[in-house]
This record gives structure tokens, sequence and C-alpha cells, in this order.
């Protein structure tokens, strides 16, 4: 297939693109570029591609292709509190509109990056499935939300909406994110000493590594039509249903001569649920994920330290609010987040 694929200089993007293309497709990038240069270690060559924002694309950028994984979005809770309004622009109505324009481009598979965090606060001892309801907590969970619904409705015979809620994603990337939790953990840990957690480390959290987000969005790309239209996905494995507590430990058995400190400071995160993930094994036999937490958190101390990690980068260059106030305190980007000039 040629594919399109939006965010392909972010920190999923850059894991997905080489192996959407190891699998045989074409991979036609599509960005922003505003974390392109959030580099940590050498980079894969980026597929060929458009450096547009997401909120400016056309006809002309979804023309000649198959599909569309759309990972772009402002990709944070925090960020998303920052600016509410840009996270419903750019998540919401951009997403909705590149998704319209893809089905008038005769676009027949459009894989959409969910989360998991649309469940909000489920709480309760159930694994969460798909049919749970959704209560977003966040701007950001409510834009995902809002995509689904829209995707639903453009649903035809003719375009095949794939909702695919990730996990909360962690692991090594050339284009690193430290603001993501078990990525952060082991960063503090390996920098300080301490693997720091500022909530009571009660709340559960699913996640998932990267490499395993790549593999199932590809495998979703080929998967029967009758297996996947207009139908969501949780992403993501049981095994790695773990409280932020358990999260800490399993950063402090990787990371030599660290200890878990829980400082309580944030209080209780109302966000926490343990996720089902049989629908998309039952949908794609033989597929599951290969990675565990710990697993994770002994390549991140690998490469966090073979490629030179500093407390600056960590603090700066890795955690997304940091870099979009920086480029907006040097005047390079304007209050939509588009670049100047």
């Amino acid at each position: 297939m040629r594919v399109l694929l939006t965010g392909h200089q972010g920190y999923l993007g850059t894991v997905m693109a080489p192996v959407l293309t190891a699998a045989g497709h074409e991979v036609v990038g599509l960005d922003s570029g505003l974390f392109a240069d959030c580099v940590l270690g050498p980079t894969p060559a980026d597929p060929q591609g458009h450096r547009v924002d997401l909120r400016d694309v056309t006809a002309d950028h979804v023309a000649g292709v198959d599909a569309v994984i759309h990972l772009a979005a402002l990709s944070n809770d925090p960020l998303g509190s920052l600016a509410p309004e840009l996270t419903y622009d750019i998540n919401h109505h951009a997403s909705v509109r590149l998704a319209r324009l893809a089905r008038d481009a005769g676009v027949g598979r459009f894989l959409y990056a969910s989360t998991c965090s649309v469940y909000g606060a489920a709480g309760g001892d159930d694994l969460v499935t798909e049919d749970a309801p959704l209560r977003p907590v966040t701007p950001y969970a409510e834009s995902k939300v809002r995509v689904e619904d829209d995707l639903h409705a453009l649903a035809d015979d003719d375009f095949t909406p794939v909702f695919m809620r990730n996990a909360t994603a962690f692991g090594y990337s050339p284009r690193l994110r430290a603001d993501i939790v078990l990525n952060n953990l082991v960063g503090h840990a390996l920098l300080s000493g301490e693997v720091l957690v500022l909530s009571d480390g009660t709340p559960w959290r699913p996640l998932v590594h990267a490499a395993d987000i790549a593999r199932a969005f590809t495998a979703a790309l080929t998967a029967p039509r009758e297996a996947v239209h207009d139908r969501a996905f949780n992403i993501g494995s049981e095994v790695n249903n773990v409280t932020v507590a358990e999260i800490a430990e399993q950063v402090a058995e990787a990371v030599t001569d660290s200890k878990v400190v829980i400082t309580g400071e944030t209080g209780a995160d109302p966000r926490s649920y343990r996720v089902d993930f049989s629908r998309f094994r039952a949908a794609i036999p033989g597929f599951d994920c290969e990675w565990t937490v710990k697993r994770g958190a002994l390549e991140l101390a690998d490469a966090y330290g073979k490629f030179g990690l500093t407390k600056e980068d960590f603090d700066r260059r890795f955690t997304r609010l940091a870099v979009l106030r920086a480029a907006s305190d040097a005047g390079t980007v304007d209050d939509t987040l588009r670049w100047r000039g």
C-alpha cells in the first residue's frame, strides 16, 4: 500500500515508519516538524513527505494514497490543558477534516491513533473493554472521543475507519519523549538516583511499547475489512496493566542504585483503569505484544546511558510542553503553534 503517515517525525512515527517500510509499504510522511529535532541517538532516514501543519492539509496531500495512519496530535494531557482550544482545533477538527479529504480522495482505510485515556476515571476492578462508557477527564482525551464519533459517521462501504485506542506508550525512540510515565521515571532515576512519583502511586495504568504499537497498526492496515471496519480496539497487553507504584518498582530494579520516592504531593489521580486487550487479538490472530514494562525499563536505561542523556535535555528537549514554550518564547512559532515565516 501507499500509506500516508501523519506525525512521522514524532515519538511513535519515527518507530512506525521503518516497520511499515519493512512490511513492504510505501510510506509518505506528513508532519509540521515541531518535534523533529527532539533526537537522542541515531535516527533512521525519514520517509519522503510533506512538512505541513495538520490544519493546512489539502486534497493534494492525500491524492494517490491507499491508506492513512493518523498519529499527529497535540499529544499529552498537560499540553492539552494549557491550550484546550488548540487541542480541539488540531486534534479534533483538523483530524476529521483530514478524514473527509481522505474519503473523498478514495482512501480505503483510515487508522486513527486514539487512546485508552478515553476511559478516564473508569475505576473498579473489572477490565475495561471497548464497550465501556467513555469518561474522558482532559481536553486531550475528550478530543479523541469526538474524533471517534465523527469518523464513525463517515464510515461507509468504501471508507473504513479503525480506532486504535493505544495504552500509554513507553520505550526508546530516536525521537524521544520524556513526558510519559515509564520514560520519565527511568530518566529521573538515572539522573538523580530517585524514581520520583508525585502522585500517591495507586492509579492503574495500561502501558504498551512503541514498537508494539507499530506492529499493531501494521497488522490492522492489511487485516480483512470485516475484522476491523468501524471498530475500536484497545492496543496493549493485560500483562502491562500496572499501578504507578509498580511501574516505579520495575524502574528501580532496572536502574542500579536507584530508589523509589513517592511524595504524593499531587494527590490521587482520577485517571485509573485496567484494560482488556482481547478484542484486537481476536481480530488479528497471532498478534500479541512482545514488550513488558520491565524489559522496556532496561531498554530505556541502556539507551539513556549509551546516548548520553543529560538533565537539560531531559527537562527541555524531550518534554513536549517545554519544547513548545521555548519555540514560542524564541518567536519561531506563533500563538497557534504554526511556524513563523
